[in-house]
């Protein structure tokens, strides 16, 4: 079952953010566009790497008015401890949303229940908190934060103009289509 136009349930967790613990909420996400980032978990190999990648992008992101939410089913006080003992992860500037109970990686469907870890699963929420896009890796598999960005670019340009549609590798200025028409030009 595709988990397009899901509303996000009501949640609230404890985040590792600009060195600090915070609570984070269903209503912290609305009104703006977010990405939760769901990972397996901290002190692994693959993740960093991914988190690295997205924190190298996170400033054209908030430019865009999108919050990032990296997610594992780790404690806040692992963020933590992983945020100091690793100079790849103090890059990260954006939530680290604690999920130990599987609450949110549950509700999100990436649960992988008999290892207690989130897959490797991405998510772009509207400003209304409904999932509008997502994909879902293989563990072994690191994730792009450029074409991420793209994704957010393109979903934006579609709820502004909702009678246009974005290409493949569309990105702002491109030319767009319009059902029933085809190419529409840029804008």
């Amino acid at each position: 079952m595709s988990l397009i136009g899901k509303e996000v349930s009501d949640f609230k967790t404890k985040a590792y953010h600009d060195y600090e613990f915070k609570d984070i909420s269903k209503g912290d996400i609305l009104g703006k566009w977010s990405v939760f980032f769901f990972y397996p978990a901290d002190f692994t190999f693959v993740c960093p790497t991914e988190l690295k990648d997205l924190a190298d992008k996170y400033d054209e992101f908030k430019k865009i008015g999108c919050e990032i939410y990296s997610v594992s089913c780790d404690t806040h006080f692992v963020h933590k401890a992983w945020q100091d003992a690793s100079e790849t992860i103090k890059a990260i500037k954006f939530p680290m949303l604690a999920d130990p109970n599987g609450q949110l990686a549950r509700d999100f469907e990436v649960m992988i229940e008999d290892a207690g870890l989130a897959e490797r699963g991405t998510f772009i929420v509207n400003p209304e908190g409904k999932i509008c896009a997502y994909e879902v890796n293989a563990g072994n598999v690191g994730r792009n934060a450029d074409e991420l960005f793209r994704k957010v670019q393109a979903l934006q340009f579609v709820a502004k103009y909702g009678d246009k549609v974005c290409p493949a590798k569309w990105t702002p200025g491109k030319e767009t289509l319009q059902p029933g028409i085809g190419l529409v030009g840029k804008i």
